[in-house]
Formats: structure tokens, sequence, C-alpha cells
């Protein structure tokens, strides 16, 4: 590409950028807050923050502009590069066909990330917040093994000491709702923008959990007045890194936080908003009853597809999802377990069958300009693994069906954890619980159960014989033959 001379992206350079860059039409000066959004990283800016900027093109939802907010240090570095540039975000489309650039300005404000949350806890109490959003991440809702809320967690006991100055959002969200109650003010509704199935109901617990412990008039005033619609979110975008800044200046833009994703969006919403919300359906989001069949198929067809491709890979070296689907072995891997362990177990919806799903999932696993790292598809498997590929494992074994692939998967996964490729090199810390994980990996490589020993992640699957047998087998095939011959007999068994 030629190379351009790149301008410094913020309200004042927006009439500078070149021509061929869609920008906010919309005069962001006269915009009001409306949503507080907790977690503000590259997939909300490409996905909840685009659909409102396109109903801000049509000079709709003008008083529903986003305020950004955090609670990890990571929040307060990509503040202060929001912050920089009036929290413009330029979304480069990597179409295989085309590019796409706009840069969308939906988000208004960035606050403080402080210990103890002051900042966050006064904004959200303000009377015209009417929805907090969230993407913390589908490990950061404090669920225990049984997918209950951990009251025991060193987070959560600190909230509980020292309720006015929270570590968690969820204190903060309490803090907060506990003002505008005592004010008299409507709550706002709590929407969870997370990969989680049912993650209404799952955000629903983790603030119940935490008011439960510290108000239980205001854990009963929750229950009766704030909403916790389900949501179904999707669009692949990957991280951003050396590569991603050179492509923002390329088209011309000098972005310090710039988003790459694929031209794909999703979002499925329960229509049960307590305070009002934007008309996000008039630019493609779709409000239904039906959430729970839409999750099933997106959680167990594309999440749990990318772990099938995404474990695989990081032991044969493979960086990017693409290039775990032009390998043939990891593809055909891929194919067959979803076709013969994953789909018999998702129900159609509507416009969809779970047949069609696979085959557009397939497209955009395809799609080589979407460089999704296999480490950061791989990352937080204790999350991730139960969330996207238990739930099918327990549907096979209720049936009576077949679960050598995902077995396969699991085996996989603990192979991946022990820490190195089957190059010998070295795998970096890649989860939450890396260390316990490599530590149950180096046992179970002599003793292959001990990883299905491991209650917190497996509970009753890890008793269950069909799986603890088909487990077994793969894992020690793995070590023993190495993961291409692994992949290979299950793929042409005989």
């Amino acid at each position: 590409m030629t190379s351009v001379t790149a301008i410094s992206l913020s309200d004042a350079s927006l009439r500078d950028l070149p021509e061929a860059i869609d920008r906010p039409r919309y005069d962001r000066a006269r915009l009001t807050p409306g949503i507080v959004h907790i977690g503000v990283g590259n997939f909300h800016r490409a996905h909840q923050a685009w659909y409102l900027h396109r109903l801000l093109q049509q000079g709709a939802a003008q008083d529903w502009a986003i305020v950004g907010a955090g609670v990890r240090p990571a929040d307060a570095a990509m503040r202060e590069k929001l912050q920089k540039q009036d929290y413009l975000t330029t979304l480069i489309e990597l179409d295989p066909a085309s590019t796409g650039v706009e840069v969308t300005g939906a988000m208004v404000d960035f606050l403080p990330v402080e210990p103890g949350h002051a900042a966050l806890i006064r904004y959200m109490a303000r009377p015209e917040i009417r929805i907090v959003s969230l993407t913390v991440t589908e490990g950061g809702y404090y669920l225990d093994a049984h997918g209950g809320f951990d009251s025991a967690h060193p987070d959560i006991v600190a909230d509980r000491h020292a309720p006015e100055s929270p570590t968690t959002a969820f204190g903060a969200i309490v803090a907060a709702l506990r003002l505008r109650r005592d004010a008299g003010l409507a709550p706002f509704t709590l929407l969870s923008c997370d990969n989680l199935q049912g993650n209404g109901h799952v955000l629903r617990q983790s603030v119940l959990g935490v008011a439960g412990l510290l108000d239980p008039a205001l854990a009963d005033w929750i229950k009766t007045h704030v909403s916790f619609p389900n949501s179904m979110v999707d669009c692949i975008v990957p991280a951003t890194g050396a590569a991603e800044l050179v492509a923002a200046q390329e088209t011309g833009v000098a972005d310090l936080a710039p988003v790459t994703h694929e031209s794909f969006r999703q979002w499925v919403i329960e229509d049960h908003f307590c305070n009002g919300r934007p008309d996000w359906d008039k630019v493609g989001a779709t409000f239904s009853d039906q959430v729970h069949a839409f999750e099933t198929m997106k959680l167990r067809v594309l999440n749990g597809g990318h772990q099938l491709l995404a474990n695989a890979g990081e032991l044969l070296s493979i960086d990017t999802i693409s290039a775990c689907m032009e390998n043939r072995l990891i593809s055909d891997f891929f194919c067959k377990v979803q076709t013969a362990e994953i789909l018999p177990h998702v129900a159609p919806v509507p416009g969809s069958t779970a047949a069609d799903y696979l085959d557009l999932i397939t497209h955009r696993f395809r799609n080589p300009r979407i460089v999704d790292q296999t480490r950061r598809v791989a990352f937080d498997g204790t999350s991730r693994h139960p969330g996207f590929l238990h739930p099918s494992i327990r549907d096979a074994l209720a049936q009576g069906r077949s679960v050598q692939g995902l077995a396969l998967a699991e085996a996989l996964w603990a192979r991946m954890c022990f820490g190195t490729r089957e190059d010998g090199s070295a795998i970096d810390a890649n989860d939450p619980h890396w260390r316990d994980l490599t530590a149950i990996a180096a046992r179970a490589r002599h003793e292959p159960a001990k990883w299905l020993q491991n209650a917190t992640l497996y509970g009753d699957l890890g008793e269950a014989p069909p799986f603890v047998a088909a487990f077994e087998h793969w894992l020690s095939m793995i070590w023993e033959d190495g993961t291409i011959r692994a992949l290979q007999t299950y793929i042409e068994p005989g």
C-alpha cells in the first residue's frame, strides 16, 4: 500500500481525514450520556458502540452516548489512549474482498480508573444513566465450580469489608444502586455483553450476591426493580498490536488504539429494560425472546469451535485461527467434531439451522485478513472449556452419543497446559490459573485421569466413564505419538 501521511485522530481533525473514511456526521458536542460501559476493549468498540454510532448517524439516540469505565489497570491504559483522541475509535473492517474504514464517536468520556471506584459509583448514580453495560470477560463474574456465586473469593470478601470502596465492578454497581434507591431515583438496566450462556442471569446472580452480603433490603429492591436482559453478541475482533497500528496509519489515521474486525456482526437481546433503551433494532440488532437458542448456537459452534482450533494450533505452532483452518488436519478435526458431536445438540433459530451456522462460521474463520492470534483464542481455558465445550459433552453423554472428538479436544488442552509445544518451544502463561494447570498437566502426563479430577473444571464429568476412557486414550496417545498422530487417528479411525 502506498504510504500516506497519517492525521492524528481528534474531534478537530475529523474534517481533515481522507474522504474515503466515514466519520461522525452528528455533532458530538450535543450528545448526552445515557450508558456507562465497564470494560472498554476492542470488542465493545467494534460491537455495542458501533451499533449506537449507527443510530447516531441517523440522527437518533442523542441522549444515549456512552461513558467508558473500568476496574483493572489495563482499563486505565485504554482510557489514557482514548482520552488523547477525544474518545474516537477507528474501525477497520477486513473482508477478504475489501477494506472499510470508519471513525466512530458514540463514546464521549471515560471515567478515571481508581482504587475504590468513587468516580464510577457517582456517575452510575446520576439519573441520566439508564443502562450500565459490561464486557468483563467470561471469567469475570466470580462463579464457583458449580456456576454459583463465589462469595468466598478474595475480591468479594474485600467488597464485603469495604462496601463504600469496592474492589469489583459488581461492588461498584451495588453502591451506585444504593445511592439511586436512597435518592428515590429509578434504577438502571444492567446489560452483559460477555460470551456466557444466560449472561443476564449470571450478571443478576453476581450483583445480587454482592448486594445480599451487604444489604438484604437493597438486594430485594434490586430483584424487584432492576432488569438484567440476556443477550448474545458476535463479531470476531482481534487484539490490537503493531500490525493494526500500521494498518490504521496506512489508511491515513494515526489512532493510538485502532480496532480491526470482520464484516459480520450479530446482537440478539431480550427486550427487558427497566429505564428505556436505544432502538438498536433499527441498525441491525434483534430483540427476541429466543436469546437462549441464539446463545446456544453461537457459544457451542463458534466459541466451542475456537477452542477446537486454538489448542491444536498452539501445540503445532500455528499462529492464527485462519492458518489453523488452512491446516488440513486441524480443519478436518474441527469439521468432524462440529458435525458429529456438537451440531446434533444445537436447535435451529429463526432464519438458520445449525448446519447453516457452521457453514457461516467456517467461512468467517477462514478469512486470512482477520489476524486473530491462536494464543488470544486459547486464553483462559478455565472459563472457556466449561462454558463452550462441556455443555456439548454433557448433552452427548445424556443421549448416549460419542464424545471421542470432544474428549480429544480436552486432551489437547491438557497437553497445551503442560507448557510446551510439539517443537519443544515454551508456551507462555495463558490462563489466570496457569501455574495450577501446568502442575496438574505434568501429573496427567503419566496419569491422564489426574486432569479430570480437577472438580472445579469438570465436576461430575470427571466421573463419567465414556468421557474418562476417551480422554485417557487420547492424552496417552498425544504424549506417546504426538498431536498429529492423535488428530489423524480421530479423523480416519482404523
